[in-house]
């Protein structure tokens, strides 16, 4: 019979399968929609949810699934889900835990498109939202109430890097029964374990959401989330919701992501070092009114930074924002943003470049901001680029559009 088919068919159907036992530092990229069962029988016996087996590309393949359990081992994880960006994440948890009458709550200083979320689509489905204040635990157990099912959490903030007592603001969760989430793309699961804050076994987050885009990904060419739990019972909420929706990454990106782990903690410290100098001399210019960096006692939650992280990792990201003094005008700093070189203006940070982006915080925020001082907030995420040239990038645009006056 074999020999009667014609020679596209034959290509199609080619019997030969490489040999088993192939092994290689970097994980094969499997990529499929249609996978194949040998049987009726083994299609409707097959499960995708607990990865004993593969039914159909979106749920999953050797690649994701490997992705999936290296991400648990990173954060101290149980299960892991996939979904094609940081905000993807946070908009899942929200699909999968939140229904009309809930109510979320909010920092503040929490990464905009989260609030935007709240303040849109989950409006419009009739959930309500509420910011609080990621400094005063008092003011995140006071808006707590029946209807609340969700509190959010960031360390540090974002753009002005405020650091919460994130374990004080989990025990408040906890005590209250609320679900606690936690954005914890800067952290990575390098700087603190998100399911294990004191180290001794007795406190963590419900779930960890994660752009993968940033650190974990390491080129600035990825995106990519994930939202990690410990439950088994929360975890098949959030998957069944990830499945409904339909969401799914691709190979290549699984691939990318897999490839760069292995170097994250050195380029994660190596993005820390160097922001740590360059924020340092930043606090030496007159220029400056404030640095914000949660390793410098200047930032407003140093202190929970320290407790957390500096007596633990010591670690603390290529991030860090300064607040220009406000002799300076909105053209001047911006003038500064675009007359530097090695700095590139664009968001997202963790890649190799080097990026800034001034802001509008008086636009951002909801409440006072009394512990930041007047000026105009520029954002740095230091890359990988020699750190003397980029201080010499700022020196050369802060002389040309910066004077001391």
């Amino acid at each position: 019979m074999n020999d009667q088919r014609s020679s596209t068919t034959h290509l199609i159907h080619h019997p030969y399968q490489p040999p088993e036992g192939f092994a290689a530092p970097q994980v094969g990229v499997f990529k499929a929609s249609t996978v194949y069962f040998p049987s009726v029988a083994a299609m409707r016996q097959r499960e995708w949810k607990d990865k004993s087996a593969y039914t159909y590309g979106l749920h999953g393949t050797p690649t994701t699934y490997t992705l999936e359990e290296r991400l648990c081992a990173l954060e101290g994880g149980q299960q892991c889900v996939l979904v094609p960006s940081g905000l993807a994440a946070l908009a899942t948890v929200a699909l999968a835990l939140l229904q009309t009458g809930d109510e979320v709550l909010i920092p503040d200083n929490a990464y905009g498109p989260n609030k935007a979320l709240a303040e849109g689509e989950l409006r419009h489905f009739g959930i309500t939202h509420q910011f609080y204040d990621p400094l005063d635990p008092d003011d995140l157990s006071a808006r707590m109430n029946e209807r609340t099912r969700l509190v959010w959490i960031e360390a540090p903030g974002s753009v002005s890097m405020e650091f919460p007592d994130l374990p004080e603001l989990v025990r408040r969760c906890k005590a209250r029964g609320v679900m606690c989430a936690l954005d914890n793309t800067w952290g990575a699961g390098l700087a603190f374990a998100p399911f294990d804050l004191l180290r001794d076994g007795t406190l963590g987050v419900d779930i960890s959401a994660h752009a993968l885009t940033k650190y974990p990904s390491g080129g600035g060419d990825v995106l990519m989330g994930s939202i990690i739990t410990r439950d088994a019972a929360l975890h098949l909420k959030i998957k069944l919701c990830h499945m409904r929706l339909g969401l799914g990454v691709g190979a290549n990106d699984a691939e990318a992501v897999l490839r760069a782990l292995p170097s994250m903690a050195l380029r994660y410290a190596a993005h820390d070092r160097s922001a740590r100098t360059l924020a340092a001399w930043w606090q030496a210019q007159p220029q400056c009114a404030q640095v914000l960096h949660p390793a410098f006692e200047s930032s407003p939650g140093h202190a929970h930074w320290q407790q957390l992280c500096g007596d633990h990792s010591d670690l603390a990201a290529g991030l860090f924002s300064v607040m220009v003094d406000a002799r300076y005008s909105q053209a001047q700093v911006d003038a500064f943003c675009d007359g530097l070189r090695l700095f590139k203006i664009g968001y997202s940070w963790g890649g190799p470049v080097s990026l800034v982006v001034p802001y509008d915080l008086a636009t951002m925020r909801k409440r006072p901001t009394h512990h930041l001082s007047k000026g105009t907030l520029v954002r740095f995420s230091v890359g990988l680029e020699s750190v003397q040239d980029l201080q010499a990038d700022l020196q050369h645009s802060m002389d040309l559009h910066l004077p001391l006056v």
